[in-house]
């Protein structure tokens, strides 16, 4: 699987679309997502424990992008956490499951879902958007920079682990 932005995509009639993380095209993107976690680190992807319910209004919020076909390109959602064992503080929002099919990269797709996700959370009451990403993941680490976000603490499931990077963003009204 290449990792390469290809853009052949026309991005007109690109529509953001709420479904469950349990929706067959999000099951779909996330097994995509999955195969390119486990070629990129040499394992078997992102084991962090996950339910479809935790991405369910108001607790949460999950996207998929489609094109004017309908065919889904992207994804991304947020859950709620709150103060724990794991590092999460009261009021955050995790975004999870971030992903650009390779043949739909480069066309803003990514940043587009983080603003609505990022809107979604504070108009939920989320204080702030917080993430996990990795080393392998340059593309990912860049488009968080760029939005405002900055390194923090470690937290979740992979809190220990040397590739492992957490960056926040105060989602302020």
């Amino acid at each position: 699987m290449s990792i390469q932005s290809a853009p052949s995509v026309p991005t007109a009639g690109i529509t953001l679309r709420t479904v469950s993380f349990g929706h067959p095209d999000a099951v779909a993107l996330n097994d995509r997502v999955q195969l390119e976690y486990a070629e990129r680190y040499g394992d078997e992807g992102d084991v962090t424990p996950l339910d479809p319910t935790m991405f369910d209004a108001p607790r949460g919020h999950y996207l998929i992008a489609y094109d004017a076909a309908g065919v889904p390109l992207a994804t991304g959602g947020w859950r709620t956490q709150d103060e724990n064992d794991e590092g999460y503080a009261d009021g955050d929002a995790e975004l999870k499951r971030m992903y650009v099919t390779p043949e739909a990269r480069g066309l803003g797709l990514a940043r587009r879902i983080l603003a609505a996700l990022e809107e979604d959370a504070r108009a939920a009451g989320r204080t702030r958007m917080v993430l996990e990403t990795g080393t392998k993941q340059p593309e990912a680490i860049a488009l968080y920079l760029s939005s405002g976000y900055e390194p923090c603490a470690k937290f979740g499931h992979y809190r220990f682990e040397e590739l492992s990077r957490c960056y926040a963003k105060p989602l302020g009204g």
